[in-house]
């Protein structure tokens, strides 16, 4: 799911509101994890999942067409970690695949 189908959903779900409020509600909530993340701090969603920061050292690595060593910078790295309620709803839904 996109962004854009994702303002749809909730628009669809919830006719008393505009899509463009709709639209400008997602992209606040967006722009807030963003910048809590870019600030380091961690957002957790209760029963979805926590959005944080992971710092990956300056290392050597190898270019795959050529074999040759380049060297890679450190760089943060958005990480995210599925909520409890979150892998307990995924994986009831791939054992009722399973089963059917």
């Amino acid at each position: 799911m996109i962004k854009s189908e994702l303002v749809l959903k909730i628009a669809e779900t919830n006719p008393h509101l505009y899509q463009r409020d709709v639209e400008n509600i997602v992209n606040a909530i967006l722009d807030e994890i963003s910048g809590a993340m870019s600030r380091g701090d961690r957002v957790e969603l209760r029963g979805f999942g926590a959005f944080s920061v992971k710092e990956r050292p300056a290392r050597v690595g190898r270019n795959p067409r050529t074999g040759a060593h380049v060297k890679v910078d450190e760089k943060v790295v958005p990480f995210f970690k599925t909520g409890k309620d979150m892998r307990l709803r995924l994986n009831r839904s791939s054992m009722a695949k399973a089963q059917a």
